[in-house]
């Protein structure tokens, strides 16, 4: 998979991050492990996993960061990561 993943800290919680790639393996009909090099694009080929978490991370005190999203091309699809957690992906088009 290739992305620093540190689940340590609980099974449950995944970062943003480590959600898109849980989305494009689902697409793809495999285990996210089996998101890497050569048969896949890296995640960090597409965008900085540890920016993507850090943006969409609470604040030092806590609070909320603002609403917004961000969308990518990554293996294919357009990924959009919202604010509200939500991971979506989509087959991008040949003319995109």
């Amino acid at each position: 998979m290739l992305l620093s993943v540190d689940r340590s800290d609980t099974a449950a919680v995944h970062s943003v991050s480590f959600d898109v790639i849980a989305a494009i393996a689902d697409r793809e009909g495999v285990d996210p492990m089996d998101i890497e090099p050569p048969e896949y694009e890296a995640l960090y080929d597409a965008i900085n996993p540890e920016a993507l978490d850090a943006l969409f991370a609470p604040r030092e005190d806590g609070s909320p960061r603002a609403s917004g999203r961000v969308e990518f091309p990554f293996c294919g699809y357009l990924v959009v990561v919202s604010s509200d957690g939500d991971v979506d992906v989509e087959e991008l088009d040949n003319g995109r």
